[in-house]
């Protein structure tokens, strides 16, 4: 086949997913489908946050196509182009609704087959062009290859890995002792901190706050700066990190030990902690804010949010104000408060102490635009229900003096639009991880029972 243009068939699943999709394809072409406009009006009104996606590609489409005649629209509209050297392509409503069901080869029942039929019916008139149907729906990828498309796609211009074993763990273990890899090393000591100068060909890819282990029981370090030639290392030491110390609570293990050095570190905004149900992500970001906004005093207020998508049954509409409506999904936050809490005299009398003393706050994401949180330390739990939009508008209301906290399993994933690949917690990873102010620690290693270790591996 001699390729010319490609053209992609958008599927709606795509424009939900990212409403300026169409926008990604370069210098190739954009079919839209009428279906798919139908099926994005169904969707704008419903009272779901997929609704606003509908609407913000439904607007983006209607700017791009608004001075267009019907016959250009139906030809296909020049996109707009970055420069000169990256030419767009041309976008285009086809109108699958006129073509005759006695000619194509799925019922026209269901609006997936009326999208499928799109590119089968374009990639016999246009032989010449590679036709390509883009969703994330699985089944109906299937089912398009089953009636005689060529290529299907799923959309990945967003996706920065392609597998989340490759996603960045915020350190780099080295095999035996890290001194034995070293041939030059240059240090300079300033009060009880040591920085190593060692040659960048040790670790090509590292990035600002990596931490760095071996497999002994003394090194510890973390890159805090380089140049084209040499790394430099702050030598952190393990028993430093081991006896790190917030609200009673103590590392159990060398990565909670780097992810309490990093969220006791007022230098970092923003901490990502990933890793497995029971590796103390919850429990370490809300000790290491009481210690810091009670006892250092360095913000002013804990506010503690999170998605809010359900595992079973929906339980109706809940009573109260908006932090009584919050009391379910932050239960995590009130049972780690209890463990924290649990050998005092009157538990409950310390709860309400501290929750008064710390000023925590129980917030809704739904709530979060248009806010400016000034000062304060923002825990964002089970952010792998997130999308990357969700939490780009949770970040940009990060004021002056604010920390943010992230954390989540990318293995407990209950939106079903989202996958461990295009979760906004994978995202946020590798987006920030050569930002300076920002720490990613996975936490390997489940250490709250035997139990929930069993269940991790075996379930």
């Amino acid at each position: 086949m001699t390729t010319e243009k490609i053209i992609y068939v958008l599927d709606t699943n795509i424009l939900l997913h990212e409403p300026f999709a169409f926008l990604s394809f370069k210098e190739h072409d954009v079919v839209v489908p009428m279906t798919v406009l139908e099926e994005l009006d169904s969707i704008k009104d419903r009272n779901k946050d997929v609704s606003r996606d509908a609407r913000v590609a439904i607007r983006a489409l209607e700017d791009t196509l608004a001075n267009a005649s019907p016959e250009e629209v139906l030809a296909g509209v020049k996109l707009p182009e970055n420069d000169e050297q990256h030419p767009s392509g041309r976008l285009s409503i086809f109108n699958d609704y006129a073509l005759e069901e006695s000619k194509v080869k799925l019922s026209f029942n269901e609006n997936d087959n009326r999208i499928i039929s799109t590119a089968i019916y374009l990639q016999t008139e246009k032989p010449k062009n590679k036709v390509v149907l883009v969703t994330k729906d699985i089944n109906m990828r299937l089912k398009a290859k089953g009636a005689g498309l060529a290529f299907v796609e799923d959309y990945r211009t967003d996706q920065l890995i392609d597998d989340i074993q490759f996603l960045t763990k915020g350190y780099h273990q080295f095999d035996g002792d890290f001194w034995q890899h070293v041939n030059e090393c240059e240090s300079e000591t300033e009060g009880r901190n040591t920085t190593h100068y060692i040659k960048r060909d040790l670790l090509p890819s590292s990035y600002m706050n990596e931490y760095l282990i071996d497999e002994g029981e003394h090194f510890a370090g973390k890159v805090t700066g380089w140049d084209d030639d040499k790394l430099a290392i702050t030598d952190l030491s393990r028993e430093r990190l081991m006896s790190k110390q917030a609200w009673g609570i103590h590392p159990k293990n060398i990565y909670q030990g780097m992810a309490m050095d990093a969220l006791l570190d007022p230098t970092i905004d923003l901490v990502i902690l990933t890793g497995p149900a029971g590796c103390g992500k919850t429990l370490l970001a809300l000790a290491t804010a009481l210690e810091q906004v009670i006892e250092r005093g360095l913000y002013d207020k804990i506010i503690v949010t999170r998605s809010t998508p359900e595992i079973a049954e929906s339980i109706g509409f809940l009573p109260g104000t908006e932090e009584e409506k919050m009391a379910p999904w932050l239960a995590a936050i009130t049972d780690s408060l209890e463990v924290l809490h649990k050998q005092d005299e009157s538990m409950d009398g310390s709860l309400n102490y501290i929750m008064d003393k710390a000023n925590i706050q129980f917030k809704s994401v739904n709530f979060m635009r248009g806010r400016s949180i000034q000062n304060a330390l923002v825990l964002l739990d089970e952010c792998q229900n997130l999308t990357a939009s969700q939490l780009k508008t949770i970040i940009t209301r990060c004021g002056e003096g604010t920390k943010l906290v992230c954390s989540g399993n990318l293995a407990q994933i209950d939106s079903n639009y989202l996958t461990a690949v295009t979760s906004g917690l994978t995202y946020i990873v590798e987006r920030f991880k050569d930002f300076p102010g920002s720490s990613t620690i996975n936490l390997n290693g489940v250490v709250r029972s035997r139990l929930a270790s069993f269940a991790e591996e075996n379930l």
